[in-house]
């Protein structure tokens, strides 16, 4: 992303698009589809159907910015498509070990307990 950039959210889209699909067609599916704002603090990323590219859209002051990724031999892990939102909210930090191929649907961190004393 553009150093400076502040984004506030991160949105992976379920279904897979058509990555003929650039700017002004992501952005138009994010207002259309999403029923959101392309030009907000937001980076809302897309993945085809093979799951092996990932295009990321965001806007930066005065314009969009798109961000592409191809991954030569393996695929990216995604989020179930059977789910009835069309998108997923992950944290930034979450968005870096999904590009490094971590699969953070399966692989669930240790559980939070809640416990009302010690005794």
């Amino acid at each position: 992303m553009h150093p400076g950039s502040r984004i506030g959210a991160v949105y992976l889209c379920r279904a897979p698009v058509d990555f003929r699909k650039s700017i002004g067609g992501l952005s138009a599916l994010i207002e259309q589809e999403l029923m959101m704002s392309p030009l907000g603090a937001a980076l809302f990323v897309f993945v085809n159907r093979h799951r092996d590219k990932i295009k990321a859209l965001y806007w930066h002051r005065n314009g969009f910015c798109l961000w592409y990724k191809r991954l030569e031999r393996e695929r990216f892990a995604w989020p179930s498509t059977s789910i009835e939102t069309a998108t997923h909210a992950i944290t930034l930090q979450e968005l870096e070990w999904l590009l490094e191929g971590f699969d953070l649907w399966n692989h669930q961190p240790h559980k939070t307990l809640q416990y009302v004393s010690t005794t």
